[in-house]
């Protein structure tokens, strides 16, 4: 019931399974996308915006390879070994002995943090490389697409750093998750007696839960690299 009851929450994939997981009611909503950006882009980068759109774009960078069916396979490649990094988090399964050295073992959100915070920059440095190189292949095709590159590296430059402040409080939003899970597992084994608390259950919905998560921060990383895709495509 009160799952029922909480508000809806619209928007991104990765948004709505965030607020899934947590346990406090979400906010409403607030100001629009134009007035967000507006507050996160300040004077510099708000010039560097004007010149990339009204000024002369900077000359293409020499020696870059033209664009073509190698690079969009290069992409979904790395795409795919992310991916399998992600899917390969879900064998994690944290113990550690308990203070009265028997074999009872407890879980540890320690190792998921970790493994989260080791895909994290993995996403990070991945798709900044191939955003890059986009870009830089973008900017070869004509004076449009150039301007369009370079509008690119002005809003990564601008809003990179939020999102990376935003994006590293993930961790602690599973952390929190882990634990009410845990706390659940063992109150649900406490009320049936002589049942033998067992992680494996609500250790399996963690690691669903953290799977999805981050499949759904890949895609929210990778739009900028499907977006230069897209127009590299139609040239």
């Amino acid at each position: 019931m009160q799952a029922l009851q909480r508000t809806t929450v619209r928007g991104p994939t990765f948004i709505r399974l965030l607020a899934r997981l947590t346990a406090v009611e979400a906010g409403a909503s607030g100001p629009s996308l134009p007035d967000r950006l507006s507050r996160w882009l300040d004077w510099t980068h708000a010039i560097a915006l004007s010149t990339a759109l009204d000024g002369r774009t900077p000359p293409a960078p020499e020696d870059v390879p033209a664009f073509d069916s190698r690079e969009e396979a290069e992409c979904a490649r790395a795409r795919a070994t992310l991916v399998k990094a992600i899917e390969g988090a879900r064998e994690l399964a944290p113990r550690a002995a308990n203070r009265s050295g028997t074999a009872e073992m407890l879980a540890d959100f320690a190792p998921f943090r970790q493994r989260y915070l080791t895909l994290q920059r993995s996403m990070q440095g991945t798709t900044g490389q191939l955003r890059g190189r986009l870009r830089d292949m973008l900017a070869q095709v004509s004076p449009s697409t150039a301007r369009l590159a370079e509008v690119d590296a002005v809003m990564e430059m601008a809003l990179s750093p939020r999102e990376q402040k935003l994006l590293a409080t993930v961790p602690a939003v599973l952390g929190d998750h882990f634990d009410r899970l845990r706390r659940a597992g063992e109150a649900e084994a406490a009320s049936v007696e002589g049942t033998v608390p067992s992680q494996d259950s609500w250790l399996d919905r963690f690691r669903g839960d953290m799977r999805s998560v981050l499949l759904a921060e890949l895609d929210v990383r990778f739009q900028p690299v499907e977006a230069l895709l897209a127009a590299l495509r139609t040239r």
